[in-house]
């Protein structure tokens, strides 16, 4: 059994409808379902987290980071 965690529960998590602590019969399927809910929440949650995935084991963990902030001012000439 393979088990997909989310290492921190932020609040966009905790008011979607993502599930933490899934279990696979397979890695494959672990893999897959953690790479899709990882792009999910770092496309349509908050922006104040970024997430990623690593493997520990039968563990497919979800970290959350705090996102680096932008110095840029929007105006569209600070590249």
């Amino acid at each position: 059994m393979y088990t997909v965690k989310v290492a921190k529960e932020c609040g966009c998590f905790r008011k979607s409808d993502l599930k933490n602590n899934q279990t696979f019969e397979n890695k494959d399927d672990a893999l897959l379902s953690a790479i899709n809910m990882c792009n999910t929440m770092n496309a349509e949650f908050c922006q104040k987290h970024e997430f990623s995935v690593k493997e520990e084991g039968n563990n497919i963990v979800i970290l959350v980071d705090e996102r680096a902030k932008s110095t840029c001012c929007g105006g569209g000439h600070c590249s």
